[in-house]
């Protein structure tokens, strides 16, 4: 599954996106995991022309206080075959998606007989920024009346290189191509939305890392973490 990612800094975005307003103001990041519930660049289709951020890990309706999110299950991934069905993604998923911007993500590689996983590091051949398909819900903590929207990244079974590199789960994230962005933020119905949820067909680049998913508190937030081994 995708849990670990890499991001571009507000320079960047503007950079490449110059159509659309930069509202995020964050720094570069080489190496993040999911599982800290980071605030992440995104466009909403609720704002389609603005860059702005979301945090990971979507957070239901029904979930009332910050404190009661950071408790709440794993739903940093969203299985593109379930996800008109389970309960935390079937009331959003027709009518709130976004795009993640992307410097690329990490997936673990499983090597036989040897415990621990490798990773791999994959990202457009041509290194340029792209985009995740993500649902996404507005979450208000009720203790102090707060709200940002959160997300969880859509994920698919995996297409041939993932199916290689990510070779115990073979699942990949939901890649949304520029040509495909429109038709994702503004698609409707069950049929439209599930038609766009397939394993991307494009050329990806990838080689193997420091292995980021077996990192316990030390930085990892550094450009050398995306140098090959």
């Amino acid at each position: 599954m995708c849990y670990h990612t890499s991001h571009p800094d507000e320079k960047a975005l503007r950079k490449e996106f110059k159509s659309l307003g930069v509202q995020y103001k964050r720094d570069e990041i080489f190496h993040v995991s999911g599982f800290s519930r980071p605030f992440l660049p995104v466009t909403l289709n609720s704002s389609p022309k603005v860059i702005r951020e979301a945090r990971w890990k979507l957070i239901p309706f029904w979930v009332k206080t910050e404190t009661d999110a950071a408790k709440y299950a794993n739903t940093l991934n969203a299985e593109s075959e379930s996800i008109f069905e389970k309960a935390s993604y079937k009331n959003y998923i027709t009518k709130n998606r976004g795009l993640l911007y992307v410097n690329g993500f990490y997936e673990p590689h499983k090597v036989k007989g040897v415990k621990e996983t490798e990773n791999y590091y994959i990202y457009q051949p041509d290194k340029k920024i792209f985009t995740l398909g993500v649902v996404y819900s507005d979450f208000t903590d009720q203790d102090t009346g707060e709200t940002y929207p959160t997300f969880s990244i859509i994920t698919t079974p995996a297409n041939p290189l993932l199916e290689e590199i990510h070779n115990e789960k073979k699942r990949m994230p939901l890649i949304i191509g520029e040509k495909d962005s429109d038709a994702w933020l503004f698609a409707e119905g069950k049929d439209e939305i599930q038609n766009l949820m397939q394993p991307f067909n494009g050329e990806l680049g990838s080689h193997q890392v420091y292995r980021v998913t077996g990192a316990r508190g030390e930085d990892t937030n550094h450009p050398d973490i995306q140098k090959a081994i």
